[in-house]
């Protein structure tokens, strides 16, 4: 069972560090409450043993050392409690007066008044000897060192037993321990500045991990590639924004308890970490990750094993791709390159191609047999479907900005997909194969009438290259939906799209078929982006025929004036017969895929 302990997320990726300055401040406020605790100690040391001795000898014993070990032991816990720490300066302070200098007077008291018992306090010198050094600069410990020396050899003056009878040993005694306190002061304070130095070593070597740190958390937070750090009960100890976001989607809980096998769409991930810790390698798969109510995600997941750290042992880190991002730069990808080579295609084919053209035009008008002129006529058509090609490659290839700001006049939908599939059905020999169903007569677009007509006419070239060529097998229909947009729809009676083509829907150089440059629908889809429209695919009921349909929804325009669309060879428009069944009986079978975040899918 996993410790729950480790199963939430971390607040960061790196252990905190605190800065240097706070660093040598708390070492220092450490330091100095350590003292403290220490003065607490001999205080009541001290006092303890001038109860005894009040208590246990003869008449001679007095009270007011007791009083002076009590005021002493009052005097230490005040300042523990109540002082701020701070360091001592070169010249005495108030603070050094209150610790360091009421010990050395302390001391010195109890051992020049109480120098006729066999207790000795010399050795109680040290501890402001050592508060000094430790805690001031090298000036103060010495300084206190010389006071605690000075007043040894006073009280040993004092204990004289005449003017010229000095006693020699307590002379003596006296200096060694002088010599002692000075040795120990410059001790200490070597120690102390070692340590210090070390100390301000540590923190620049801190402050250059704390920088890397910052650095690498703010390059993983920012990944658009999930990044999860999970231990070998399958516990997620660490997740960056994106892989929560794929694992939870946008909204997960904070502080959110992570188990990869608590959930069954992610059972394949937590059997890729179990396998990884298993083998000692680095394993990848692809899976999808079911979301409820949100589309399912397809992720390719790869491990990477830690190095063992201690008893803890290793780590696996599990990175998390969405294949529809792959998919994007693999699109984008290819648009550059396309981009690339659209100036060489356009000095390399297009002038050839020109040439070409105007030579098989002035062999046209020389040859009289029928067969050479099936030759030059399909000399022709081959040389325009080249060039239509080429057409298509650069206006993908050339930078195209949004149109919905508002310059492009008013369009008439109906009358515009009139004009143009009596042009396209004159060009195409079609009579019977389109239906065409107009329900939009009042309805304005905001479109260029030749990208309307690019659009309608690479539509109508896709739906006829997939549909039976029966009577009505192809219907183009346009009507209102909702209040503020116009659908134009184009529909086939063509079979069902391949798995493997409804992937790549709409991207460019793909298509099913050999003879297509897959340009078709991924020109439509821009066009429709440059005036806020949106072109989708779905599978389609109409008078009890499944088919294909296309469909774009076009913001409708309104209070604006009319503009005719523009007449083609020689303004002449071709009346046509619509049959009589209504856009509106038709029956959606699938979900619009831009609507339901599925990738596009695939190209004519």
């Amino acid at each position: 069972m996993p410790r729950d302990d480790s199963s939430t997320f971390a607040p960061s990726w790196y252990s905190a560090h605190e800065s240097p300055a706070l660093q040598r401040a708390r070492a220092f406020e450490r330091l100095w409450r350590a003292f403290m605790r220490a003065r607490v100690f001999v205080a009541l040391v001290l006092l303890a043993l001038q109860l005894f001795l009040l208590l246990t000898a003869d008449g001679n014993a007095t009270v007011w050392p007791t009083a002076l070990t009590s005021t002493y032991l009052l005097v230490t816990v005040a300042v523990m409690l109540m002082w701020t720490p701070a360091e001592h300066g070169r010249a005495p302070t108030v603070q050094w007066l209150i610790t360091v200098g009421v010990d050395v007077a302390v001391v010195a008291a109890l051992q020049y008044f109480q120098s006729g018992s066999s207790i000795n306090f010399t050795p109680l010198f040290a501890l402001p000897v050592l508060t000094a050094a430790i805690l001031g600069p090298m000036v103060l410990g010495l300084g206190t060192a010389a006071g605690a020396t000075l007043l040894l050899l006073a009280d040993a003056w004092l204990h004289g037993t005449g003017l010229g009878q000095l006693d020699t040993a307590r002379f003596l005694q006296a200096g060694l321990a002088g010599t002692g306190f000075f040795l120990v002061a410059v001790l200490a304070h070597q120690l102390a500045s070692r340590l210090a130095r070390e100390e301000a070593v540590s923190a620049s070597s801190q402050a250059a991990a704390r920088a890397q740190a910052a650095v690498n958390e703010v390059v993983i937070e920012s990944l658009g590639v999930g990044v999860l750090v999970v231990d070998a009960h399958g516990v997620v100890r660490n997740a960056n924004p994106a892989a929560r976001g794929m694992l939870m989607g946008d909204n997960y809980p904070e502080g959110a308890r992570l188990l990869l096998s608590a959930r069954p769409s992610w059972s394949h991930l937590a059997a890729l970490v179990e396998e990884s810790f298993a083998v000692d390698a680095a394993l990848e798969t692809e899976t999808t990750i079911e979301h409820g109510e949100r589309p399912s995600q397809r992720l390719h997941a790869r491990t990477k094993l830690t190095p063992a750290v201690g008893e803890r042992g290793s780590l696996c880190v599990l990175f998390l791709e969405d294949l529809r991002e792959v998919e994007a730069r693999v699109r984008t990808e290819k648009l550059a390159s396309m981009g690339r080579m659209s100036a060489a295609v356009a000095h390399e084919i297009r002038n050839p191609l020109s040439a070409i053209t105007q030579a098989n035009a002035l062999l046209d008008e020389e040859v009289r047999d029928p067969a050479h002129k099936r030759l030059t006529t399909m000399i022709e058509q081959n040389a325009q479907r080249l060039s239509r090609i080429v057409d298509d490659i650069l206006n993908v290839a050339r930078p195209q900005p949004s149109r919905t700001d508002g310059h492009v006049p008013p369009l008439p939908l109906d009358s515009m997909v009139r004009q143009v599939t009596a042009e396209w059905m004159r060009q195409n020999s079609v009579t019977q194969t389109l239906g065409v169903h107009l329900h939009a007569s009042q309805g304005l677009v905001s479109f260029d009438p030749e990208h309307l007509r690019r659009l309608l006419v690479n539509l109508l070239d896709n739906a006829r290259r997939h549909a039976s060529g029966k009577p009505a097998s192809i219907r183009i229909i346009t009507q209102p939906s909702g209040g503020e947009h116009l659908r134009l729809s184009i529909w086939s009676d063509g079979g069902p799209l391949e798995a493997t083509v409804l992937k790549h829907l709409f991207e460019p150089f793909f298509s099913s078929e050999s003879r297509s440059s897959g340009l078709g629908l991924y020109i439509c889809r821009e066009l429709c982006e440059r005036y806020g429209a949106q072109i989708a695919y779905q599978r389609a009921r109409l008078d009890q025929r499944e088919g294909n349909e296309f469909y774009v929804l076009m913001p409708a325009v309104r209070g604006a004036a009319l503009v005719a669309p523009p007449a083609r060879d020689g303004g002449h428009q071709q009346s046509l017969s619509y049959p009589s069944q209504a856009a509106q009986d038709h029956e959606h079978t699938i979900v619009d895929p831009l609507r339901s975040g599925h990738p596009p899918l695939a190209a004519s």
